[in-house]
Formats: C-alpha cells, sequence, structure tokens
C-alpha cells in the first residue's frame, strides 16, 4: 500500500490524503480538502477548497469510446471541482465536466464529460449522468436515475428515483438522428419511475406523477400522471406535490 503524488502537483499543505492515493500531473487541490483512500485523481483535474472526497473515487477520468461505438469521444478539458464540494465513495467524474460550489456527488454515481453540475446541486447514490448534461443550481437528482445525454435540468428541480430519461428516439435505427434528451425547466418535480423520452419539454413548476410515461411536452404548471401521461390538474392547484 502506498501514496504516489506526482512532482507536477500542487496540494495544500492543509488538505489530507489518504492511504494508496493516486495524484496525477498537474493536479491542483486548494485547503482543507479531505481525499479517502485509494483515490485516483487524473491529470489536470482541478480541486477548490474544503472538498470531501470519498475512498475508491476516480476524479478526471478520460473518456474512451469502444470499437462499436456510435459516439466517439474526443479530447476533454481537465475536470474542475469548486468549493465544499462532497463526493462520495466509489463516484466516478469524467474530464470535461464542471462541479460548482457547495454541490454534491454521492456513493457510486457517475457523471460523464462535458457535463455541468450546478451550485448546491445534489445527485444521489447510484445515479448516471451521461455526457453533455447541464443539472441546475439547488436541483436534486435522487437514487438510481439516470439522466441521459444532451439534457438539460434547470435550477430548483427534483427528480425522484430510479426516473429514466432517453435521447435517441430512433433506438439506434437510424445513424443520422441528433441525439436531445428531455429539458426540465426550473422548478419541475419528476416523480421516482417516471420516464421522460427523448426531447420533451417539462415546463416550468410543473409536476409528472410517480411511473408516468412523458411522449410530448408538459405546460408550464400542469401536473400529468400515467401512461401515456395525461394531464391530471394544474400544480398550483395543491399545495404539496405527489411525490415528496
Amino acid at each position: 500500500m502506498c501514496t504516489h503524488i506526482s512532482e507536477r502537483a500542487s496540494i495544500d499543505p492543509s488538505t489530507s490524503l489518504g492511504m494508496n492515493c493516486v495524484v496525477q500531473d498537474n493536479v491542483r487541490i486548494g485547503k482543507r480538502c479531505e481525499i479517502g483512500n485509494n483515490v485516483v485523481i487524473h491529470c489536470g483535474t482541478v480541486i477548490g477548497d474544503e472538498v470531501y472526497v470519498g475512498d475508491n473515487a476516480v476524479l478526471g477520468r478520460k473518456p474512451r469510446s469502444g470499437p462499436t461505438s456510435i459516439r466517439k469521444t474526443d479530447e476533454q478539458a481537465p475536470l474542475v471541482i469548486g468549493d465544499r464540494v462532497v463526493i462520495g465513495t466509489s463516484a466516478v467524474i469524467y474530464a470535461g465536466t464542471k462541479i460548482k460550489d457547495d454541490a454534491m456527488v454521492a456513493d457510486l454515481a457517475a457523471v460523464r464529460e462535458g457535463c455541468l453540475i450546478g451550485e448546491g446541486a445534489r445527485i444521489g447514490r447510484c445515479v448516471t449522468v451521461e455526457c453533455n448534461t447541464m443539472v441546475g443550481k439547488g436541483s436534486v437528482v435522487q437514487t438510481g436515475t439516470h439522466l441521459t445525454g444532451d439534457m438539460i435540468v434547470e435550477d430548483q428541480v427534483f427528480i425522484g428515483p430510479e426516473v429514466c430519461t432517453a435521447n435517441d428516439k430512433y433506438m439506434s435505427r437510424r445513424l443520422d438522428v441528433i441525439l436531445k434528451g428531455p429539458v426540465i425547466r426550473k422548478g419541475a418535480s419528476v416523480g421516482a419511475n417516471a420516464t421522460l423520452l427523448p426531447g420533451v419539454e417539462i415546463g416550468p413548476e410543473a409536476v409528472v406523477g410517480a411511473g408516468a410515461v412523458v411522449i410530448k411536452d408538459v405546460p408550464a404548471g400542469e401536473v400529468v400522471v400515467g401512461n401515456p401521461a395525461v394531464a391530471l390538474r394544474r400544480s398550483n392547484d395543491i399545495k404539496d406535490h405527489p411525490e415528496g
């Protein structure tokens, strides 16, 4: 068991590292951070002040395409993590992503390249955030959710556990399609186990009930339920969302 720190890495003396960590070239780690055991921090990663990183996390991993991958990866800028961020045990965060101040990426979560996790946002346990997806300020994505690539989640959005989203309406049967994930506007809520199909827009303050399958846009403030999802009422007609 040993810790390897590149001579070209910069780590503030107030930061602590666990056992068996790997810190590669040009990594910068700020003040009063706590880095767990067996953490791997890839080249160029920038970590702010007072950041917690759990055991076995991998930060700044470069994406790599498989031989048959449709979307080929390209060179990415280093991962940038803001101040007071919490990174859970065994989380994996790729290069090319930015994690803003006070955000959380919980245990076993994976965040791909080209993503933006906004200030104070919370990415739950076992969540997957695919490439080029934005999660806005203060938004919550709960356990086991899959956020597809090319998706927008605006500020103060609630996404319940096990929500599934998609960005390819032809399911790989056509190669010329432009991938487009759902858009969830500010203040909207999506209940547990809901499914959002490619390109649908959930309007501001709208509510998608648990288990709903959304195949078309949901207007601002509307509550939809069922498969396929249909309007139930306006969200301003209820004091509490149906999914807590």
